[in-house]
């Protein structure tokens, strides 16, 4: 099994949930509007980069 391509998985699905729970946060306006903006950032940063480890890595058999 490739590692990258496991990796890229799992900071996707960070990304996902981190951007969810953000998205929550804000229409509940259960949390403040710094912490959903770090949760936003760091959401967008785990889901862009885990899509470009999946894209960018090959499948060698």
């Amino acid at each position: 099994m490739n590692v990258k391509r496991i990796f890229g998985t799992v900071l996707t699905i960070l990304g996902i949930i981190g951007l969810i729970y953000a998205g929550i946060g804000f229409v509940n306006h259960t949390i403040q509007t710094r912490e959903l903006v770090v949760l936003s950032i760091i959401g967008i940063i785990f889901f862009v980069s885990g899509i470009g480890l999946i894209k960018n890595t090959k499948d060698e058999a």
